[in-house]
């Protein structure tokens, strides 16, 4: 279907103030008396602060406060504390210093007398669960943290004999903490002509978010003003509230534009509440600005993966089986459910008939880990992806082939429990992109020489959820003519704040100029709204959008038919206007009946309001009541299967032989993400996922001594993510572009698998390029890269993780 505004390019409202760097980030903001507060950090993996003295420190001039962990809202175990008297992981932090300056602050910190008693600690998933190993925390060596109540800790070993049946290199597979399958698994594998077992490890990996998580707040009549760095608005709201220790109706939260989150800055982070603590305790406004060093500490990171996959496959290449089994790094906290969806990925993507998922998410007393992009599922297909290349080489199939066979279709199904999936045009996505990027072509230019040069091409697939329901949404007509869409969607630089309002102004048929996008503060009376994560954005955040519009043209028709006779249903909307559908030239402007609905008063001007919305919602309307005709609604619109989105990544690359480097000379991946909203955002997106992709691929990467716990990578420069010098000059995308029956307008989300799909193109082309030799490991470095050339052993054991 064509429509006005959606699959149109548009100026966000903010971008000017991007390029001219007029845009306000946190540490941007300034208000009278502000002082500064800098953080003091564990030096250890894991230890018990036994004493503080902080006299010397407070003693020195421009000092003005201490804050420790007794002082701050205690956190339930085993999620992330504020503040802590038991630090598991080097740069955790231990205590605040407010003073008039960061230099002061600093200067008082190195003045504390810290007393810690260092505690067992352990970098390696496999050293916890060996028998007598060390763990991560006293109270636990394994955490629970499916998202099906709160999380759980409990202790679990496997025992030597497990250890000692895997082969040499082979990931053990002892208890599980949490199963799942279907089907007769051994029947699978008996039908097989071929069965790979492989073993494969995926890497932590910081966010790398550009902008650290900085933030300033200030208290004033009762309230808290807080500014941060998130990636979502009013998804942050109760949860930060609950840091402060406030009522979320005594929160002001602004965040106005995010510098990068990926995942680690979906909701409210602990260390963000310090400035709302240390400004009560001192009475002054504090800023707490976060260096990059410390992010690499604070700013969460992706889980590792240590796993093991065994999969059959029938002569002509269809999956018979797939038994998967994951053990997670997790870090020391309550971490992030990868784990689980490993088992998602594997069913939907190959759709074998039986499949078995097991995972164990394991502390270590490295990083806290948070979802980031494609959590789980990233890792996932970076995994298995070069192994679907392995058993198609071995069966003699081409490598698109094999993926047509086994990839998911219209009616596929996911999970544990095989549930549909709302739509998907993978299939469709593959042929369109096997068509641009010339796969035929390309496909026979591999292993082809120029010098010491061999070409390699790729092609990898990814999948992600896509969307929820039930989240509210709010729009405002005023007399003035104008549309305020007032959204809680977050700022975190895919312009999708504006993008899903453009939802509201389709659907009221609005002139694009007269719309108003309020956000970015809760002083503007956001809706309750999901958290810009998970890539559901375009789907769930359009749809509220929807209700509310809807919402308000059913308001508009009634007014009509009240003031110029007839039913609502007499009447149409079109060019700011609701008219008569016989007589269109009998009508009101929407400003006109903006002000009518200030004088009827009612549910018309937002004094009555729907019961089922959410108490966000009802407060941000009650606070618009009068200004305007109010369109409000929660989506109650029918979901019945899981909004899924895929994305196909093809690549061609070049890699020297002598030297172990490789260049990307061309890459191409097409979506499926429903309707199209905003084809330059993207097109950005894909490309920058892509980029991404190719540093999980190839780069991206956690070093953790073993005996120390130390860090070797606190800087870009040690774990740097690709720069413009690591991707093709030019970077194509496309995308399906049809709709998903069960959003509205046909959107959906596509932020995470962009990533998925570019990792997995990048790590065939390099395997391919190698004459098929497959590490089974990520990232793929240039030191592994000349070892497989030389056919020498590589520097790190199968199972290792966190090496250099």
């Amino acid at each position: 279907m064509a429509y006005d505004l959606l699959g149109k390019d548009f100026t966000p409202p903010d971008v000017r103030g991007k390029v001219t760097g007029r845009a306000m980030f946190a540490e941007d903001f300034r208000v009278d008396g502000m002082v500064f507060c800098r953080l003091m950090l564990s030096p250890m993996p894991h230890a018990r602060v036994r004493g503080i003295d902080a006299s010397r420190a407070l003693a020195m001039d421009g000092v003005l406060g201490v804050l420790t962990a007794d002082e701050v809202p205690a956190i339930p175990v085993p999620d992330l504390p504020i503040l802590t008297n038991e630090p598991m992981f080097i740069g955790q932090p231990i205590l605040a210093v407010a003073a008039v300056s960061e230099t002061v602050a600093a200067d008082a910190i190195d003045a504390i007398e810290l007393d810690l008693e260092p505690l067992p600690f352990t970098v390696d998933p496999l050293d916890s669960l060996f028998p007598g190993g060390a763990d991560a925390r006293e109270d636990g060596n394994v955490v629970d943290n499916r998202l099906t109540g709160p999380p759980t800790l409990k202790h679990m070993k496997w025992t030597a004999e497990d250890f000692a049946s895997a082969a040499e290199g082979q990931l053990p597979t002892g208890e599980p903490a949490a199963e799942w399958s279907y089907g007769d698994l051994e029947a699978g594998f008996a039908e097989a002509a071929l069965v790979l077992d492989e073993t494969f490890v995926t890497a932590g990996m910081s966010h790398h978010s550009m902008e650290p998580r900085s933030a300033m707040a200030y208290w004033e009549n009762g309230k808290c003003f807080i500014y941060g760095s998130t990636q979502s608005q009013s998804f942050v709201l109760p949860d930060l509230a609950r840091l402060v220790g406030i009522d979320p109706g005594d929160l002001v939260y602004i965040a106005e534009t995010c510098g990068g989150g990926f995942g680690s800055k979906g909701s409210a982070y602990p260390i963000m509440s310090v400035p709302a603590h240390m400004a009560k305790k001192i009475n002054r406004p504090v800023m707490m600005r976060i260096g990059r060093a410390e992010e690499y500490y604070l700013g969460a990171a992706r889980t590792g993966f240590q796993g093991r996959l065994r999969m059959g496959f029938t002569a002509e290449g269809r999956v018979t089986a797939a038994d998967i089994y994951i053990v997670q790094e997790n870090g020391p906290t309550t971490g992030f459910p990868d784990w689980t969806s490993a088992g998602a990925t594997v069913s939907i993507l190959y759709q074998p008939p039986t499949m078995r998922w097991r995972g164990i998410a394991v502390q270590t007393n490295t990083p806290p880990r948070s979802a980031q992009r494609g959590p789980g599922h990233n890792q996932t297909v970076a995994a298995v992806e070069p192994l679907i290349d392995k058993a198609a080489r071995e069966l003699g199939i081409d490598r698109l082939e094999i993926r047509r066979i086994n990839g998911p279709k219209m009616g596929a199904v996911v999970g544990a429990n095989r549930g549909p999936v709302t739509s998907c045009y993978l299939a469709e996505a593959i042929e369109k992109g096997a068509e641009a990027f010339g796969w035929d072509e390309q496909a026979a230019l591999s292993g082809t020489r120029n010098g010491s040069r061999v070409t390699g091409i790729g092609v990898g697939q990814a999948f992600h959820p896509a969307g929820f329901s039930g989240f509210d949404g709010l729009v405002r007509l005023t007399p003035e003519g104008k549309l305020h869409i007032h959204t809680g969607v977050g700022n975190l630089g895919t312009y999708s704040h504006t993008g899903t309002a453009r939802v509201a102004a389709e659907t009221l048929k609005c002139d694009w100029e007269s719309c108003v996008v309020e956000r970015g503060d809760t002083r503007l009376h956001l809706p309750w709204n999901i958290g810009q994560f998970g890539s559901n954005t375009s789907f769930t955040m359009s749809r509220t959008n929807y209700v509310a519009a809807m919402d308000a043209v059913a308001k508009l028709k009634e007014i009509a038919a009240n003031d110029l006779g007839g039913s609502a249903d007499d009447y149409d909307i079109g060019g700011d206007r609701v008219f008569l559908k016989s007589d269109p030239d009998r009508g009101l402007t929407y400003a006109e009946a903006a002000a009518r609905a200030i004088e009827i008063g009612g549910r018309y001007d937002g004094h009555e309001l729907p019961d089922d919305i959410n108490p966000m919602t009802r407060q941000s309307a009650a606070a618009l009541a009068g200004t305007g005709l109010i369109g409000v609604a929660k989506d109650n619109l029918p979901l019945t299967a899981q909004p899924a989105a895929f994305v196909v990544g093809f690549a061609r690359i070049e890699l020297d032989v002598e030297t172990g480097r490789f260049d990307i000379l061309d890459y191409l991946a097409v979506a499926d993400c429903g309707t199209v909203i905003h084809p330059q955002g993207l097109a950005t997106q894909i490309k920058g996922g892509g980029v991404m992709g190719f540093g999980l691929a190839t780069l991206e990467r956690h070093i953790y001594d073993p005996q120390t716990g130390l860090p070797g990578t606190i800087g870009l420069y040690q774990a740097k993510p690709a720069s413009y010098l690591d991707v093709p000059s030019v970077m194509r995308s496309d995308a399906v572009d049809e709709p998903d029956p069960q959003s509205p307008l046909g959107t959906k989300g596509i932020g995470e698998p962009v990533m998925g799909a570019g990792a997995a193109a990048l790590l065939c082309a390099i395997s391919d390029a190698l004459d098929g030799h497959y590490f089974n490991r990520v990232p793929v470095t240039t030191d592994q890269i000349v070892n497989a050339l030389a056919g020498r052993e590589q520097s790190h054991r199968p199972l290792q993780v966190n090496t250099a």
